[in-house]
């Protein structure tokens, strides 16, 4: 039985491949990743920046959001909580302590990691819906926090965020300078959860969302495996709140709310769970919608609806997913 243990748990963590493609990625996945690099640099001479900048922090939420769901099979209804707390505490780093803008995003995303430290040490002990409901109730203890607490702002939220210059160097009051800021933080954080997911670590955590107890059998700690997935999601959200923050240059109530959970869970359906670059496309999608129908008002959340519903009982993978398996490539 020793011996059973020890040649499964290490074909688990020898699963990954050093050698194949770079960083862990196939030969479809480096075609879109090309075409997505060339679209990052083509799109803001077309495109209006500000909403790319929008549709980037909310994609690197949906990637950080899939990552905990897709990868490790945890439910959380409660990641508006460290979206928006890695806005509001950016946000009032950059505006009252006076710090530049790369030194708002890690207080931000720290913050986030310090939550989603306590948060997931408290649900990881429980799973599927009693998980999913723990998380959403502490992110409503959150969400009450920031409508009391001062720094907040309360109902009119933190205004009037300054960008400050990047390094104290690149002033980011230009649209186009903050664009080429918030790329390298999504591309970071897009290629840090590919190698996250493409490492033994991540193999481990597909592991334990097939089936746990084989895990736990083979001598992993998978509550550990797991709280530290929850911590890196939780994280990577912050800076997504965090950059966002400083791009509109307000943090409000809406980003802790829990409609903004629910949000990122149909981004991430709508392109595809467990996917590399499903969450992007979800997160285009939604964002896109939400920008182009605004003038429908209420309309565009039955639309919402609709398109949720269809991805339900039609493309249960999700738009990438159901290419990928078309293609019969791995994206």
């Amino acid at each position: 039985m020793a011996s059973d243990t020890t040649i499964t748990a290490g074909a688990i963590a020898a699963s990954v491949k050093p050698g194949e493609g770079v960083w862990g990625f196939s030969r479809a996945q480096l075609i879109a990743l090309g075409v997505l690099v060339v679209f990052l640099a083509v799109a803001p001479f077309v495109l209006y920046p500000v909403f790319l900048m929008k549709l980037l922090c909310f994609a690197l939420f949906a990637c950080a959001f899939n990552l905990l769901i897709g990868y490790v099979g945890l439910l959380s209804f409660g990641h508006a909580a460290y979206f928006g707390m890695g806005g509001y505490l950016a946000g009032h780093a950059a505006k009252v302590w006076g710090l530049s803008p790369e030194l708002a995003i890690i207080i931000g995303g720290a913050t986030a990691a310090l939550l989603g430290a306590v948060a997931g040490w408290i649900a990881i002990r429980r799973q599927g819906i009693y998980f999913a409901m723990i998380t959403l109730a502490l992110a409503q203890m959150v969400y009450f926090f920031c409508v009391q607490a001062p720094f907040t702002g309360g109902e009119d939220g933190i205004q009037a965020i300054p960008r400050g210059r990047l390094f104290g160097v690149l002033p980011l009051d230009r649209d186009m300078n903050m664009y080429w800021m918030v790329v390298a933080v999504f591309l970071g954080g897009f290629l840090l959860i590919h190698r996250i997911i493409h490492s033994p670590y991540g193999q481990v955590l597909k592991s334990i969302r097939e089936n746990e107890p084989r895990a736990t059998s083979l001598g992993y700690r998978t509550d550990d495996y797991k709280l530290l997935a929850f911590i890196l999601s939780a994280t990577l959200a912050g800076v997504a709140g965090a950059t966002k923050s400083l791009v509109f240059g307000i943090a409000t109530l809406t980003d802790v709310h829990w409609a903004m959970s629910g949000e990122v869970v149909l981004m991430t359906l709508v392109g595809g769970l467990g996917t590399v670059f499903g969450p992007l496309v979800g997160a285009a999608v939604i964002v896109t919608m939400q920008n182009y129908l605004a003038e429908m008002g209420a309309w565009v959340t039955v639309i919402q609806g609709v398109i949720f519903v269809a991805c339900v009982l039609a493309f249960r993978r999700g738009v990438v997913g159901e290419i990928a398996s078309l293609l019969k490539v791995k994206l």
